[in-house]
């Protein structure tokens, strides 16, 4: 009876509760007015299209959808969304009174004692009054722990799109690679066809057969390691697609695939709500500053509320007196001396709240270097691609000409190998500025946080088709 007063009590201090611990304030960033290499910001960003309104290859598409679909990376994050989505709920319930049971039953069967059968029973209740909140910052840290899993899910789905992407420009710039090894040699074949003819007329000398069967031994020497290459680049493909190793489809060449000449990136500032890593980082902030007021709230009384109903067999109460109990009672606990215990690890939530924040930062202003990084490669790719298509149209006049001197007798073999031999590099590399330019393009979207505002079904939809404009994510 002396505890019936707490009982009392109670619905009166949870009136009166409070939560100890501070309340999350996101920290202040002074983002650039532009990015970096931009002259002027734009409200208006790419991360606003629909990435298949950025690659807008069919086949490409195909390939992206199948692996949001099936990639194991992806289906890992989901999965972790689920753990959390339950710990949760397992976090939740402590709001709630827990409730047990407890029975048991046997038998006798004796010469001395008659035949009985003895059973007991008791439902138990233990109820934490959340008084200093407690039970309310745990519930506050593990649901930032949940949406922090949602956001790295969304990362990782922008990064699998991202890096099939990436992979099907690689293996179109092998293909194209590949077509140039196999052009080149076709023509170093005739060539040395003429100069073997010569040779054997006695109006070609052994050297210029040689520099010949050099130059076409030297290109066809690179027809097998593309091809290695290839199959390789297919592997990494499959992979990501969740596929067991094959051929992966092709559609358009690299030189005809989607490469708008203006990227907008839209303001720096914007980045904290489209990047979905971003989001996840201050999620991680959010669970540490309410894990510093879960410390904070061990170092008070916990209050709880426990009650107790049971019951024995007739046989047995009249064995033992009893019959029917219940009890009801209000309990008051809490440290006195831990050893400091308790201190360290509240030292330990502040450090850990402090380098949250930090990583917090770093993400920030990393964000910032990666456009800028990729935008201004974007830009700059292009005029080099522009350069280095001019240097290939004039190897090509050179062979030309070279051609036409030779026909009319103004110069040897030797010159028209000479321009071939210096074409086929010059060929090579506009392929690869062309591939590094479509690269930082995609690196591009995925810096500004691309697709943000489509919802699930949207980046997966099969239906979507170029020009559509998607509606934001609910």
């Amino acid at each position: 009876m002396s505890k019936l007063p707490t009982i009392t009590l109670l619905p009166l201090l949870m009136l009166t509760s409070c939560t100890v611990g501070p309340r999350y304030k996101r920290p202040e960033f002074q983002p650039p007015a532009t990015f970096y290499t931009e002259q002027q910001a734009s409200a208006i960003s790419a991360a606003d299209q629909a990435w298949w309104e950025l690659f807008k290859d069919p086949v490409l598409q195909d390939l992206i959808r199948e692996a949001l679909k099936n990639n194991y990376d992806y289906q890992l994050a989901v999965a972790r969304v689920e753990e959390q989505q339950a710990l949760l709920g397992v976090t939740r319930s402590q709001y709630y009174p827990q409730v047990t049971y407890d029975s048991s039953i046997a038998g006798t069967d004796s010469r001395i004692f008659p035949n009985h059968t003895y059973y007991s029973y008791s439902v138990s209740t233990f109820w934490e009054i959340d008084l200093f909140g407690r039970i309310r910052k745990m519930n506050e840290a593990q649901r930032a722990v949940y949406f922090s899993s949602e956001e790295a899910r969304r990362d990782v789905r922008l990064l699998i799109m991202s890096e099939v992407a990436q992979g099907y420009f690689q293996l179109r710039a092998l293909d194209a690679q590949l077509e140039i090894s196999r052009r080149t040699v076709g023509s170093f074949q005739d060539t040395l066809y003429i100069f073997q003819r010569r040779l054997e007329g006695g109006y070609a000398s052994e050297l210029e057969t040689s520099r010949a069967q050099a130059a076409l031994s030297n290109v066809a020497a690179t027809i097998p390691d593309f091809e290695r290459q290839i199959v390789a680049q297919e592997n990494a493909l499959d992979l990501l697609l969740g596929r067991n190793p094959g051929p992966v489809n092709r559609g358009a060449a690299l030189a005809d695939q989607y490469d708008p000449p203006d990227v907008p990136a839209g303001l720096p500032a914007s980045l904290l709500e489209r990047r979905p890593d971003l989001r996840e980082a201050e999620q991680n902030l959010i669970t540490a500053n309410a894990n510093v007021g879960v410390a904070k709230a061990n170092f008070f009384p916990t209050i709880s509320l426990s009650g107790l109903f049971g019951g024995v067999s007739p046989q047995l109460s009249q064995l033992t007196g009893a019959g029917k109990a219940w009890s009801l009672a209000g309990d008051f606990t809490g440290p006195i001396f831990t050893g400091g215990r308790l201190k360290n690890q509240y030292r330990a939530s502040l450090a850990q709240r402090n380098q949250a924040k930090i990583a917090f930062e770093k993400a920030v202003t990393q964000a910032f270097g990666e456009v800028s990084t990729s935008l201004s490669a974007h830009q700059q790719l292009a005029k080099a691609y522009r350069e280095q298509l001019a240097s290939v149209n004039a190897y090509r006049d050179a062979v030309r000409l070279s051609m036409i001197r030779f026909d009319n007798g103004l110069s040897n073999y030797l010159e028209v190998i000479d321009a071939q031999i210096q074409a086929y590099p010059a060929e090579s590399a506009a392929i690869t500025y062309d591939l590094v330019r479509k690269l930082a393009l995609v690196n591009l979207y995925q810096a500004l946080g691309g697709g943000w505002n489509l919802s699930d079904a949207q980046w997966t939809s099969t239906s979507a088709t170029p020009g559509a404009t998607p509606s934001p994510s609910p």
